[in-house]
C-alpha cells in the first residue's frame, strides 16, 4: 500500500511554471514531502513552521498560493488565513488532520479555497494546487459580465456591485462568474463542483458554504436571495439574464 507521504508519482504532475507556493506546517515530515512534490512539479517553494513566520515569508515574497496547516502552534491556520487575506488576495488550500465537517466548513468560511484532510496523497495535493492556480490564470481573457448591478471583469479578477468593489475569494469569484455565464439554468452541487472546482468528486458542503458566502456579498437580503436562487431537489440557479460586453 502506498504511504500517505511517499514521493512516488511526482513525475506525472505537470510543471508549475515557476509559481510561488508557501507551505506552512509545523510537522517537518509533512512540510518536507509537500515541498518536495511541489518543487519537482516546477513550483518555487517557501516554507514556514508557524503563523508569524508564514506572515513574514509572505510579506517578503508574496505567494501565488498558500498550503496552510489548520493546527499550528500559537497562531492557528484560521488566523493566518484571515491576516493574509487582510493584506491581499491569495488562494489558500487548508491542510487539516481533523475529519469533522464543522472544522472543514470553518476553514472555508474564513476564505480557504480548498482543503485536504490528513493523511493525504501529495500527488493529489499538487493536482489541487494546479487546479486552483489554473482558475486564477485563465489561458484566454473572457469578456466582462454584467447583471442586476453586478459587473465582473474576469481578466482583471475584479467584481463590483452598484459600483462598489466586492471582496471575493478566488472560488467565490469563479462561482459568480459561472452563474453569470449560465443565467436561468439550474445546477446541482455536483455540477458546480465539477464545473467551478474542476473536481469529479469531493465534499459537497464546499459548494454549500461558498454559495452562502457569495449570497452574503451579492444579495440585498441574503436570507431571501433574489439572484442566487435555491431550486429544491436540484441545486441553485442564477435568476436574471446577464449582459456580456466585449473588452
Amino acid at each position: 500500500m502506498q504511504q500517505p507521504y511517499e514521493f512516488r508519482g511526482a513525475e506525472a504532475v505537470e510543471p508549475g511554471a515557476g509559481a510561488r507556493v508557501l507551505v506552512v506546517d509545523d510537522d517537518p515530515t509533512v512540510a518536507e514531502v509537500v515541498s518536495g512534490y511541489l518543487d519537482r512539479a516546477g513550483y518555487v517553494v517557501d516554507r514556514a513552521e508557524d503563523g508569524p513566520t508564514a506572515l513574514a515569508r509572505a510579506a517578503a515574497h508574496w505567494p501565488d498560493l498558500v498550503v496552510l496547516d489548520l493546527m499550528l502552534p500559537g497562531m492557528d491556520g484560521l488566523e493566518v488565513c484571515r491576516r493574509m487575506r487582510g493584506r491581499g488576495p491569495v488562494p489558500v488550500i487548508m491542510l487539516t488532520a481533523r475529519g469533522d465537517e464543522d472544522d472543514r466548513i470553518l476553514g472555508l468560511e474564513v476564505g480557504a479555497d480548498d482543503y485536504v484532510t490528513k493523511p493525504f496523497s501529495p500527488r493529489e495535493l499538487v493536482l489541487r494546487v494546479e487546479s486552483v492556480l489554473r482558475r486564477t490564470r485563465p489561458a484566454t481573457a473572457p469578456r466582462p459580465l454584467h447583471a442586476s448591478g453586478l459587473a465582473l471583469d474576469p481578466a482583471a479578477r475584479r467584481a463590483t456591485k452598484d459600483g462598489e468593489e466586492l471582496a471575493l475569494t478566488i472560488r467565490e469569484f469563479d462561482l459568480l462568474a459561472f452563474f453569470l455565464r449560465h443565467p436561468g439554468r439550474a445546477f446541482s452541487r455536483e455540477d458546480l463542483m465539477r464545473e467551478v472546482w474542476g473536481w469529479d468528486f469531493g465534499d459537497l458542503s464546499t459548494v454549500t458554504v461558498h454559495v452562502r458566502r457569495l449570497r452574503g456579498k451579492v444579495e440585498d437580503d441574503p436570507a431571501r436571495p433574489r439572484l442566487i436562487q435555491t431550486v429544491w431537489g436540484v441545486g441553485y440557479r442564477f435568476g436574471t439574464t446577464p449582459r456580456q460586453e466585449a473588452v
